[in-house]
């Protein structure tokens, strides 16, 4: 029989309670290794390939779908709605007397971990009976809040339908999203949150840059970055999870900057004695980079409860989250390297790197949701610093403006009038319209390799 200490948990730290509860005799069954957890998702995912394109009503229908074929073990619970009216849902899981917290699209662009959290979901259902489910459902129970950010989510922006960022709402409480998000804490009172988002596509980690696909955070409570209880527990569960990430993205793990902000959620649910785990997806190096990203969310969040449910947790070692390099600002897109560029502004030619940042952008057409990419050109000149997605050797190469829409890869065709001045110059600030033109048989000639609209 369980103590009353111990089953009130209500009236203890919920970081005391965590340590308390960590099993004993379950520690010793099998966990699920990060790589077999990796091709578990590739073989069972049921995330959509764009998760951008997610919008609430399809939420909505997944939750429902979730709870109505695995009846007993999820529940669904409306704690609040948008400012526009639409729902915002908590999904329970597990019988634990250790309440973990995760909530996800706080910002309506960042829907990686909303769709990565419908495949932890699916697993779930999958693997009831498997010991490693078994006990994470056993010694946890988990409240999921998937996209608490929906108006936003529809339109696709970070900011709700008023233009607040509700991560920036934590005090005034403004936001309707913002005061679901409050009263559900204060009423579980969890022992540790997971705050899920995506950071910009620009975000390096190390030298040279490499794409800072997760960066995580042991969320500050105060200026001076205190190191309490709560803190040491979320940096172990920052080192658990880069255990298991780095096999699948190696050297693309970063540590977020760590100072105070007043404002926000993560740092005052810390304050308020939910200790948080922040969780950042960034770029990938792929034509399609959701899924490996959905992929990487997907092994985080398993592992991460997995050592809460074990207390495998009080074993790693906080260095690991301390000794990540910081994330940095040098991505690019792409970046094109000592190309000739004939920039149609009436200078000569010179020889430049080429650097293209992107952003997503939805647009609704016909009713249906359409995922585009604007490429625009952020630099130019000696970008040797700088990493990219995507690089292209563009040495003996020259690059010139985009004049004719009807241009084709492959076309032969002569070089452009370097004094002549174009609408449509390769320049700083400007969209990515030019062609990258090689040599060609023919002297004087040259062929269209690349084209960029």
């Amino acid at each position: 029989m369980h103590s009353p200490l111990l089953r009130s948990t209500s009236r203890m730290t919920p970081v005391l309670v965590l340590f308390l509860l960590a099993p004993t005799a379950r520690a010793q069954e099998p966990s699920i290794p990060p790589p077999e957890l990796a091709r578990v998702w590739d073989a069972e995912h049921v995330s959509p390939p764009l998760p951008p394109l997610l919008d609430h009503a399809e939420v909505v229908k997944r939750l429902n779908e979730v709870v109505n074929t695995s009846p007993g073990l999820f529940a669904l619970e409306r704690i609040g709605e948008s400012l526009e009216g639409r729902a915002i849902h908590h999904v329970t899981i597990g019988t634990g007397r250790t309440g973990v917290l995760l909530w996800s699209q706080m910002h309506g662009d960042e829907p990686t971990a909303t769709a990565a959290l419908f495949d932890v979901f699916e697993y779930f259902k999958r693997h009831r009976e498997d010991p490693m489910v078994r006990r994470i459902l056993s010694q946890l129970t988990l409240h999921v809040v998937p996209m608490l950010n929906p108006d936003g989510a529809e339109r696709f922006q970070r900011r709700n339908a008023q233009s607040i960022d509700v991560n920036r709402d934590a005090l005034r409480l403004q936001t309707p999203e913002g005061r679901a998000l409050k009263a559900l804490r204060d009423r579980l009172n969890p022992a540790v949150g997971f705050n899920l988002h995506n950071q910009s596509w620009r975000t390096s980690v190390g030298t040279p840059p490499k794409p800072a696909s997760i960066s995580l955070l042991s969320v500050a409570y105060d200026e001076p970055r205190s190191e309490n209880a709560g803190r040491k527990l979320t940096k172990r569960l920052c080192a658990v999870i880069r255990d298991a990430l780095e096999p699948l993205a190696s050297g693309q793990i970063g540590r977020y900057d760590d100072e105070f902000e007043v404002r926000a959620f993560g740092d005052n649910i810390t304050l308020w004695g939910t200790p948080v785990v922040l969780i950042e997806t960034g770029p990938w190096p792929s034509a399609e980079p959701d899924p490996m990203l959905v992929r990487l969310n997907f092994v985080a969040i398993l592992s991460a409860l997995d050592a809460l449910a074990t207390g495998r947790v009080d074993k790693a070692d906080p260095k690991r989250y301390d000794e990540l390099p910081m994330n940095d600002s040098k991505t690019l897109f792409v970046l094109i390297t000592n190309a000739t560029v004939i920039n149609g502004g009436g200078v000569p030619p010179f020889t430049a790197d080429i650097g293209l940042i992107a952003a997503r952008r939805v647009h609704v057409v016909d009713g249906r949701r359409d995922l585009q990419t604007a490429v625009t050109i952020d630099d130019m000149g000696d970008l040797r610093t700088l990493g990219a997605l995507r690089t292209i050797d563009a040495s003996g190469k020259t690059v010139i403006p985009l004049l004719d829409d009807k241009l084709m890869e492959g076309q032969i065709v002569d070089l452009p009038e370097w004094r002549t001045k174009v609408d449509a110059s390769v320049s700083v600030g400007q969209p990515a319209r030019f062609a990258v033109l090689k040599p060609a048989a023919e002297p004087g000639k040259y062929q269209v390799e690349l084209i960029f609209r």
